[in-house]
């Protein structure tokens, strides 16, 4: 890989970035490092330079390593020696002719990752066929209906032809669409009030005789699994719910077409009767007879809160108000435990079936995101929250224990091997280690300087095929004096700002009297006590390493940040906000906890602002990105010529350009970013200035001394200078 892309792909062809990238080598040695050990790994982020290979992986006997370029070969005797447990291994026969000049692409020292196709003989004849089953809501206005059958119908455009599409609609019941028989109309009807197992499901739609047939041809945990008739579908009764995209679409549109908004009729003062657990409960049933334990996913498309049956978040009636934080953390929320429960064990049926459900959230209202998060996370589905209709990770533990298992659990731990039904190019996940001072030594009875981590990614490419990524990282172990100065080489602040938000993120999920903003204080003072360079007692002799330098900013704006300040936001916006973190790269969650801000004058080029307050001038446009919006912010002097119409005039072309160059860097941003962030388009004094002005730094506020035409920020919040003076007081403390 060329100089100049390493400096811009800092992911390189790995797609690992790690908090510290030397580990010390015993356990009180990694607990005095403060940020915990750990990778940030991108399981198949695509790159340019990631060899292919048309064969099967060659596996060490003793451990089930993959041949990677950090194994040493006699190419003599035709041995490689697996570098994580020394065992020697024999090539088979079809690699006799490699030589020192002639190896395989895993042997190549750059390619430290290698994907390989791997052959299904089940599957060779007849790949898998991915499964999309919609589910849309119908209890909204018509205009919102409106907006979602076309927000759907844009979605099925973009599915593959040979993918099998199914459609659910509910509102105080649910209808699945039978879609076999284009001219005839047919719908199978659930009440919404009642609950149903997977059987019940299966047969209404007449599909648990097909169910009983596998089991009876030994083909799985009660589904059938191998035998395909006719068009590619496993069985008769398959076909007359799903259908291949070519055809499935076209009926699917006919069928939203005939789509009203739901018909029961809703009492004043009171919300409509939404069915969204059963919806989704018989979504699962559906594609899990239909497709078991190959690639399928439910999309649901939902717009308000589930209001009955099971996953209900609230009564019916209006003045109950939706659950809040401060319900939730006194435990006075009525209905949000035994939803969290009923999506556990839905998740639980998706996960072993390897589906995934992906939830599209549009209401003014809280939907029931918080209560799905543990069911869209485990299956590692999507979520996107907005306000109406225009999309420490997501996987679950396979409890597979071994050597290399930690004894504290974090997460989904107690595990060496995760599940995720769902996985895309930008899935980013965080691993974090216990380091163990037992060290084996290697053939020649000495310990070996470098570590080793190889991560093994299986997954069903779009097209069925099967494939298997392979990444191989070395690292070095270090010890005795060197340990502060290479650590200090070897840290990288971005990742550590990000390991830093999930572990927070979770610890406020799962501990009840979790202090965030003091823990983080707290870790922060101590890794600052521990790497900074300074006298003691004297603050002004205080100074960090380059490589520390950014972290303590990072930590004053997550203090900040909507993952640790819960306050006017929902918990189905604080869900939202914690699942994009937990799932998105570290330079994409970077930019949620410390938002970029670009200005443009007629002075200079496009450049970083600092994000402070003092950063807002009449004569600029900023350009604020914090990841789930981006802000035009005009001063007020731009703001005036422009509604003046001076963009308009020829001897203004320069204005015309400035006006124009945010918009055209906010377009870039917004194509490649996904959920798609919102855009707001604000002048200096003006009501939307708010959405910059919450993200800045305040300097200046309505208690400080400021000069003329400074804005100034109403808050009592510290300022980032004064949350340094404190750091850096505390850090160069004697006791």
């Amino acid at each position: 890989m060329s100089t100049e892309m390493a400096n811009t792909d800092p992911e390189g062809i790995d797609g690992v970035r790690m908090t510290w990238n030397a580990w010390p080598r015993t356990k009180v040695e990694a607990s005095k490092c403060v940020i915990p050990i750990a990778a940030s790994i991108s399981p198949i982020r695509p790159h340019p330079h990631i060899p292919n290979n048309p064969y099967a992986p060659l596996r060490c006997k003793t451990c089930s390593a993959v041949l990677n370029p950090f194994c040493r070969v006699d190419f003599s005797a035709l041995i490689w020696i697996c570098p994580f447990c020394f065992q020697r291994n024999h090539f088979p026969h079809h690699y006799s002719g490699i030589s020192e000049t002639n190896v395989p692409a895993e042997l190549y020292p750059q390619y430290t990752t290698v994907e390989y196709a791997v052959p299904n003989p089940d599957t060779r004849l007849n790949p898998p066929q991915p499964v999309y089953v919609f589910v849309l809501d119908t209890c909204m206005i018509e205009e919102e209906l409106k907006y979602a059958k076309l927000a759907l119908q844009q979605a099925l455009e973009f599915i593959p032809e040979n993918a099998l599409v199914g459609f659910v609609s509910f509102g105080t019941q649910v209808q699945v669409h039978e879609l076999g028989y284009a001219d005839i109309s047919k719908v199978y009807v659930f009440q919404g009030s009642k609950e149903m197992t997977r059987e019940d499901v299966l047969d209404q739609l007449g599909l648990l005789a097909g169910v009983a047939n596998g089991r009876r041809m030994g083909g799985g945990p009660g589904f059938q699994k191998g035998v395909v008739q006719g068009q590619g579908f496993p069985n008769s009764g398959v076909s007359r719910f799903l259908l291949p995209a070519s055809e499935g679409a076209y009926i699917i549109h006919s069928r939203l077409e005939e789509l009203d908004v739901d018909l029961w009729p809703v009492a004043p003062g009171n919300r409509s009767l939404r069915c969204t657990g059963v919806a989704l409960s018989v979504a699962a049933g559906l594609i899990c007879a239909c497709s078991p334990g190959t690639g399928g996913r439910i999309v649901a498309l939902v717009g308000g809160p589930c209001t009955e049956g099971n996953g209900s978040i609230v009564s019916q009636d209006l003045s109950d108000p939706v659950r809040s934080h401060k319900d939730l953390d006194k435990d006075s929320a009525l209905y949000f435990r035994k939803a969290v429960n009923f999506y556990e064990e839905l998740s639980k049926q998706m996960v072993s079936q390897g589906h995934v459900l992906d939830l599209f959230a549009s209401a003014l209202d809280q939907v029931g995101v918080a209560e799905m998060k543990v069911i869209i996370e485990r299956t590692g589905g999507l979520v996107v929250l907005s306000e109406s209709f225009g999309i420490i990770g997501p996987c679950t533990s396979l409890e597979k224990k071994g050597p290399a298992v930690a004894s504290t659990t974090i997460g989904q731990g107690n595990t060496n091997a995760w599940k995720l039904c769902g996985l895309d190019n930008d899935t980013c996940l965080t691993v974090l280690f216990d380091i163990s001072s037992s060290d084996k030594p290697d053939h020649s009875g000495n310990l070996n300087p470098q570590l080793y981590i190889q991560t093994l990614t299986s997954y069903q490419s779009i097209d069925g095929q099967s494939k298997l990524r392979v990444t191989t990282i070395t690292r070095r172990w270090i010890e005795g004096s060197a340990v502060s100065e290479e650590l200090m080489q070897g840290f990288d602040q971005e990742t550590a700002a990000v390991v830093m938000a999930r572990l927070t993120s979770y610890k406020m999920e799962t501990e009840e009297t979790f202090d965030a903003t003091r823990w983080l204080d707290r870790n922060l003072i101590r890794l600052c006590s521990r790497f900074g360079d300074y006298r003691k007692d004297d603050p002004t002799s205080f100074s960090l390493n380059p490589n520390f330098s950014l972290f303590p900013q990072f930590m004053f704006n997550l203090r900040r940040s909507p993952f640790v300040q819960v306050f006017n936001n929902s918990p189905d916006e604080t869900a939202y906000f914690r699942m994009m973190l937990n799932r998105e790269s570290i330079t994409n969650a970077t930019v949620m906890i410390q938002p970029s801000l670009i200005s443009y004058s007629f002075n200079s080029l496009p450049s970083p602002a600092l994000l402070d307050v003092a950063s807002i001038s009449a004569d600029r446009i900023l350009l604020l990105d914090s990841y789930f919006s981006v802000v035009i912010f005009h001063g007020i002097t731009v703001a005036q010529w422009r509604n003046m119409g001076y963009q308009n005039q020829p001897e203004h072309q320069a204005f015309s350009q400035l006006l124009q160059a945010p918009r055209d860097d906010a377009e870039l941003i917004i194509r490649d970013r996904f959920p798609v962030p919102r855009l707001v388009v604000c002048d200096q004094h003006g009501s939307q200035a708010r959405f910059l002005l919450a993200k800045l730094n305040p300097s200046a506020t309505y208690n400080s001394e400021v000069g003329a035409g400074m804005d100034v920020i109403f808050t009592d919040d510290v300022n980032l200078q004064v949350f340094l003076e404190h750091l850096q007081r505390l850090a160069v403390q004697s006791s």
